[in-house]
């Protein structure tokens, strides 16, 4: 992991609840995600106002730089968690080869999923949100670790 400004290293450290879905947007948290946001890349801002459920604000900065492919990233994920797999699907086709995919691929097997392609990750997500079943749940780490690589790819990107 590389090494974040306090601010940001702090607001990583604070425990938030994971949805495949839209979420609840961590209120109390704005002014510090807000704060932390300006230390740290456009892509990574997007990456810390979606980890805290803030799809709008997460979204806005994704479209400012539409074809750039770490925030690209950022917006198909955006789409499949507002739920709407059909537009997120059109964001991971934009997306492409992107490094971090190969990195989910290799590292997820450990979670007890088989990860193919982000469209394949999709419809699982589309398919066991909301159940509460043992899928779920490994779709919600395959998503977290999904987080936490690209927010670390973007960081160390921006040099």
């Amino acid at each position: 992991m590389p090494d974040y400004p306090p601010a940001v290293a702090e607001l990583l450290a604070t425990d938030h609840p994971t949805s495949l879905g839209p979420g609840a947007p961590a209120g109390a948290l704005r002014a510090k995600i807000k704060a932390a946001c300006a230390l740290v890349p456009p892509a990574c801002a997007a990456g810390l106002w979606l980890r805290f459920d803030f799809l709008d604000e997460s979204h806005a900065i994704s479209q400012e730089d539409e074809g750039a492919p770490d925030r690209d990233f950022w917006h198909a994920i955006m789409h499949r968690r507002e739920p709407d797999a059909g537009n997120s699907k059109y964001w991971w086709r934009r997306v492409g080869a992107h490094p971090v995919l190969k990195q989910l691929a290799e590292r997820v097997p450990a979670l007890g999923y088989a990860y193919t392609t982000p469209f394949d990750f999709v419809d699982f997500c589309e398919r066991v949100r909301g159940s509460g079943s043992a899928e779920e749940e490994v779709a919600k780490r395959v998503q977290e670790l999904e987080w936490q690589l690209l927010f670390d790819h973007c960081y160390r990107a921006a040099g």
